[in-house]
């Protein structure tokens, strides 16, 4: 007796401690709960993505998250980091997912894995592997390409033979593996979705809980059985509003927000993400009131090195290298006001036993590096590598290259001369010259595509140097081939006349390749490499700043630390400690724009919130002023208020492509604010019109300085986000309007509106003008 009552008591131990077990144990659904070993459990997850961690710091990142009252870890795993190239898996070193898993059991911690095939994450498409985009048709996330099918099999074989032996029914800690990653707002292929699930349990994940996740909006596009489903959301949410629907369809199912938000990723060129203490610590609390289990996304972000980052679209817009996520754990493992709002709260919830673990200390000191000079260089058109050739342009992708930069040469006849040099579908940032020097640059996110060339005699030498900056990781648009992808032409407005010909040099992103260069002392005019050394006495985590450069990527000790730009709002690069070492150590950085200065510090705090002024991108030109007198709207409506999607059906149907939406007054008069989460279009056949080519021409006001709520945020597909009117300073008064390019002459019968989805209700439309034409209107 005295046994089984000492048994009972450390098993009671270990559960309320949050000691993952060691023996083989059952994790299941029950009636409105999870069920740990036949006993409630709720989950306190905290997402931590391994390879946005330096590995020497997993285990420190394990415990702060410990520390701040989880008993559970959230992975991802990034196809495309573990199969660079087909049928080449690595799971060592940075990628020894299995190691992490260990670790967070070692902890004492269970641990939930989300193997995708897709994960998002702001990762460079979504985890999906480059190399799928060299077949010319490839489909994903689809039954509809066997291809793809093929290779994620494949995949999650290769991931389940790493993890599958940690599920907690071998006695491990794995209780849940994710199918797919909200799928539905992507799709709604019910077949794609089974066999996917069919595919994860077919690798050897045959034995833990499986679940799937998607939005409050957009959950019930398909159902899996056999699969539980959990909701995603961010901070400052209606608790009970996220999980009305849900509960009315699965009124016995457990209750999870497997994404809590707690903050949100940089853009390139916007301001810096935030996200309130308050507004997140008081959805969390209502989640521990109501016995919900979460997942907080991201616990601790980190940092996305290398060429990993991702992007947005529409409208195309790449990610910054700090994935710091305004997260409780900020970016070099800092503790947050956020980490102790957290940790004092969920003090408050622990089960009778439970304690806080101890907050761990920190694994790096902090240290400033004096600011030296890179003394050598190597021009870019002076350490060109071997050439190939193509008679019509093609994608990066086309000639094996996965990623960094591609410079395209041809002849230029003196017949182009003063006319307009117009690249179709440039991917993603591109410097154009002529005889070597410099005619211009064109930016994806602004919609570039067209040079004035200048005066040429004879016939002239041009260069177009291509820089990828993130592959779309979300929605349709993650088919993102790199560098140009469909055509250049020479036109006079009248006449188009396609270039060939040409030489392809291409620039990769690893070490090898920019340490070759011929380096020499001295400065550089244009695009080009910069070397230099500094030394420590000791080493420590720290902050390059690069404020003065360009655009590129840095290398340090030959570790890629990622992409800069001098848009901002991050202007420096976080440096491990662990990557630093006593003595001499080499940076090289790659710059395709041009540097302001070429040196460089190491700072003890990061800059990630400072935009360079002249990188705005506002909608409205200075001095612009929409001119709708004598124009005729389609429709004059009110939306009632509240939450939740507003759907309006028209008399008849209107065609047009420039869709001027005007709110004329918020639900309070007295706020002066429009706010507009997501506006779509109803075809004439009832279904959603897609957005990949809407392009904001004109919005009367946006605020892109005290938050990244700019008129662009009305068709990014991300619920969280929204447009609002200018709110710092004096706020304009009604109406607003917002002047949409749909790409194309479409046919509409009504739309559909989201107002802003967290607690506040600033902004909300009330009355509302649409006006749809097909030629612009007056400014």
């Amino acid at each position: 007796m005295k046994r089984l009552l000492l048994s009972a008591l450390l098993l009671t131990l270990m559960l309320f401690n949050g000691f993952a077990q060691t023996t083989p144990g059952t994790f299941t659904l029950g009636k409105k709960e999870f069920l740990l070993n036949g006993k409630p459990f709720i989950i306190r997850a905290a997402e931590l993505h391994y390879p946005r961690i330096p590995k020497e710091y997993w285990e420190h990142r394990i415990q702060l998250s410990k520390a701040m009252g989880m008993n559970t870890v959230c992975i991802y795993l990034f196809w495309n980091i573990h199969e660079q190239q087909p049928g080449v898996y690595d799971f060592k070193g940075q990628n020894d997912v299995a190691e992490f898993v260990r670790l967070v059991q070692k902890n004492g911690m269970y641990c939930i894995v989300r193997p995708g095939p897709y994960v998002c994450a702001e990762w460079d498409m979504g985890g999906l592997p480059w190399w799928l985009l060299k077949k010319k048709d490839i489909q994903v996330r689809t039954l509809k390409d066997s291809y793809f099918m093929e290779r994620t099999k494949m995949f999650l074989t290769q991931a389940a033979k790493q993890l599958a032996p940690y599920q907690i029914q071998n006695g491990g800690n794995i209780i849940m593996v994710q199918v797919e990653n909200e799928y539905a707002s992507f799709g709604g292929e019910q077949a794609y979705m089974e066999a996917t699930r069919d595919a994860v349990r077919a690798a050897g994940f045959d034995k833990a809980q499986l679940f799937r996740c998607d939005w409050s909006s957009n959950f019930n596009k398909y159902t899996l059985d056999g699969v539980a489903t959990t909701l995603n959301f961010g901070a400052g949410q209606n608790i009970d509003n996220q999980f009305k629907s849900f509960q009315e369809k699965y009124p016995d199912a457990p209750l999870m927000c497997s994404e809590y938000w707690s903050g949100w990723f940089d853009h390139w060129g916007r301001p810096h993400e935030t996200r309130s203490v308050a507004s997140f610590i008081g959805s969390m609390k209502d989640m521990m009131d109501r016995k919900i289990s979460f997942s907080l996304y991201m616990a601790h972000g980190g940092t996305t090195f290398g060429q990993w980052g991702g992007a947005n679209a529409p409208p195309y817009s790449a990610m910054a290298t700090s994935y710091d996520y305004n997260a409780p754990i900020g970016e070099q493992g800092n503790t947050t006001d956020k980490f102790f709002a957290v940790r004092d709260l969920l003090k408050n919830y622990l089960l009778p036993g439970e304690k806080l673990a101890d907050i761990p200390k920190p694994v790096a000191e902090i240290i400033a590096i004096p600011k030296f000079e890179l003394k050598q260089s190597a021009a870019l058109f002076d350490n060109l590598p071997a050439a190939r050739k193509s008679e019509k342009i093609q994608p990066m992708e086309d000639f094996d290259q996965g990623w960094g930069r591609i410079l395209y040469r041809t002849t230029l006849p003196a017949s182009a001369s003063k006319k307009k040099l117009i690249i179709t579908e440039l991917h993603d940032w591109a410097t154009v010259f002529i005889n070597g020097k410099q005619i211009g640059k064109l930016d994806r996110r602004r919609g570039d595509n067209t040079v004035q060339l200048p005066e040429i005699i004879g016939d002239a030498r041009l260069d177009i140097l291509v820089e990828a900056t993130g592959r779309v990781n979300y929605g349709r648009a993650i088919i993102d081939r790199k560098g140009i992808t469909q055509k250049v032409e020479v036109s006079d407005g009248a006449v188009f006349t396609e270039l060939k010909n040409w030489l392809v040099y291409n620039f990769p992103v690893d070490y090898k390749f920019q340490s070759a260069g011929k380096f020499k002392p001295g400065k550089i005019t244009g695009p080009g490499w910069y070397k230099g050394n500094f030394n420590l006495s000791k080493t420590g985590d720290t902050f390059l700043d690069v404020s003065t450069w360009g655009k590129g990527m840095v290398w340090v000790n030959g570790y890629n630390m990622g992409r800069f730009w001098k848009i901002g709002p991050q202007q420096t690069l976080y440096i491990p400690g662990v990557w630093l070492k006593k003595g001499n150590n080499e940076i090289i950085i790659l710059d395709v724009d041009q540097p302001a200065a070429t040196t460089v510090a190491g700072l003890k705090e990061p800059i990630l919130d400072q935009i360079s002024p002249d990188a705005s991108l506002l909608s409205r030109k200075p001095g612009q002023n929409l001119n709708l007198s004598g124009e005729n709207p389609i429709h004059i409506g009110s939306f009632p208020a509240g939450e939740g999607w507003k759907e309006v059906n028209f008399e008849k149907t209107f065609k047009g492509r420039y869709l001027c939406f005007e709110a004329l007054n918020s639900q309070d008069a007295k706020d002066g604010l429009t706010t507009l989460a997501e506006l779509e279009l109803i075809g004439a056949d009832g279904t959603t019109l897609p957005r990949l080519k809407w392009n904001v021409l004109y919005a009367d006001s946006e605020e892109t300085t005290a938050s990244n709520s700019s008129a662009d945020k009305v068709f990014d597909l991300q619920e969280t986000t929204f447009w609002q009117s200018q709110s710092v300073g004096k706020r304009p008064s009604h109406p607003h309007q917002i002047v949409i390019d749909l790409g194309e002459v479409v046919t509409i019968k009504g739309l559909k509106y989201l107002p802003r989805a967290d607690k506040k209700t600033a902004g909300m439309i009330k009355d509302y003008r649409v006006f749809l034409k097909t030629d612009l209107y007056k400014f």
